[in-house]
């Protein structure tokens, strides 16, 4: 009965968007209610569900969106993305535009969290499709998939390195084989799909969209855009600052918290945590592209005002999704599909991507499909003898797959680049299907190889 409820809830929501052009966040509060009622749940608490859902989804994302949009804006306004963008051009050129992008993504993405980085990135990736004169997404779908791979298969970030914790494996070990496997699974879903993208979704291609995060397109002189290195330490300086602790938690603390932290250790993990070092690169930015270059307090105020302006819809989406998806584990689907695949014969690898896909599909939250297949398939995996950290990226791989209307990333990128919900199934969606599939791959290679 719940995966009944769940594909006429998704059925409704894309049928309200696409069919009676209803507002994307009004839509996903309608869906959740309808969802919660349809699943059974105490009329009471469905409205509990969606303000814990917008909440938890919100609480910090908030911080980051709000503190990255005006980040990125001053970088954009000042000139330092031009700067950024016009250097890039030059080192790489126009025929390997989509690599330098794909490597910047990858560093950003080791260090941040996946909306972050879309945030610190975005306009980056819009000046330089503007100066390439190239199409937005065509620089899009490397950075969404080496942000994606970096996401579900590396730690620090949340998913593979609380998985690597409940499997009990080697953080080092995964983070070895993810890098291995990213590779090439990034080239595959990046600048290799991009191409079949173009010829599938041409329209997705052809559009002009709006810059969300940089507000203008004029020329800057040289002598008044700030210098490429500042431009990039001010871009990078969230970057550096997780880093730095991600460093230390790992040579100082050794990967474990301790039970009576120092204050330098409590300093560093302020410092780390994404909402503060967002705080703290803001600061640095309000200098290095504001007072530093002249800037009025004026002008600094009308920037981070118009970027404010620019994320308003984008946060309540991004909260109707995390409604929607509250609804859905508030309301048993989670369980539903542990009792599913209880007692399966199948390979302990297969079987933990497997109901990570599952899992995600139906709830939306990569973080909590991931949890969620690893505490089930903890036990087949001491049996079968599968390395821990083998499982960790066959996990995180399912747990990227297919992300669609109750996923905050799905409603993202069709906000950033203008998508129709269509569009976004073509491009997203299956970008995301195809880092999961290279992913299960690589895991099983890996494991034959070394078994």
């Amino acid at each position: 009965m719940p995966f009944v409820v769940l594909t006429l809830g998704i059925l409704l929501l894309l049928l309200l968007i696409i069919k009676f052009k209803l507002n994307t966040y009004i839509a996903l509060i309608v869906t959740a209610v309808v969802v919660g009622i349809g699943l059974g749940m105490p009329l009471t608490k469905i409205a509990t569900s969606i303000q814990n859902g917008i909440g938890s989804q919100l609480g910090e994302l908030a911080l980051v969106f709000g503190f990255g949009a005006m980040l990125g804006r001053l970088v954009a306004d000042a000139g330092g993305a031009y700067t950024i963008s016009t250097t890039l051009l030059d080192i790489f050129g126009r025929k390997r535009l989509q690599i330098a992008i794909v490597v910047a993504s990858f560093i950003i993405g080791i260090a941040l969290f996946f909306e972050v980085g879309i945030v610190l990135l975005i306009p980056i990736v819009f000046a330089i499709a503007i100066e390439a004169q190239v199409p937005v997404l065509y620089l899009g779908i490397p950075m969404g998939a080496a942000l994606s791979v970096t996401h579900g298969f590396l730690p620090p970030h949340p998913a593979p390195t609380a998985i690597a914790t409940t499997l009990n494996a080697n953080v080092g070990h995964v983070l070895l084989f993810g890098i291995i496997i990213a590779i090439p699974t990034v080239y595959i879903a990046g600048p290799l799909f991009s191409r079949w993208a173009q010829k599938m979704v041409p329209d997705a291609f052809t559009g002009k969209p709006h810059l969300p995060l940089s507000s203008n397109k004029r020329q800057f002189k040289v002598s008044e855009a700030p210098g490429f290195g500042l431009s990039v330490l001010t871009a990078l300086f969230p970057v550096i600052l997780m880093t730095i602790t991600t460093v230390y938690e790992l040579v100082v603390d050794h990967g474990v918290t301790p039970k009576n932290p120092s204050t330098l250790d409590q300093i560093i993990r302020l410092i780390g945590a994404p909402g503060i070092a967002m705080l703290i690169s803001l600061l640095f930015a309000l200098w290095s592209m504001g007072i530093h270059q002249h800037k009025t307090n004026k002008a600094i105020t009308a920037t981070i005002e118009d970027a404010t302006k620019s994320i308003a819809m984008l946060l309540l989406i991004i909260g109707g999704g995390g409604a929607f998806k509250q609804i859905l584990i508030d309301g048993g689907v989670g369980k539903a599909v542990a009792q599913l695949f209880s007692g399966s014969s199948i390979s302990p690898l297969i079987l933990g991507w497997l109901v990570a896909v599952i899992l995600r599909v139906s709830l939306g939250s990569a973080t909590v499909a991931a949890l969620t297949a690893a505490g089930l398939v903890a036990p087949l995996m001491t049996q079968a003898g599968i390395d821990p950290a083998l499982m960790v990226i066959a996990i995180g791989s399912g747990s990227v797959a297919a992300s669609h209307v109750n996923d905050a990333g799905f409603w993202m990128f069709r906000e950033y680049f203008d998508l129709t919900v269509k569009q976004t199934l073509l491009t997203w969606t299956m970008l995301e299907t195809i880092i999961a599939v290279c992913g299960l791959g690589g895991v099983l290679a890996l494991n034959a190889i070394f078994h």
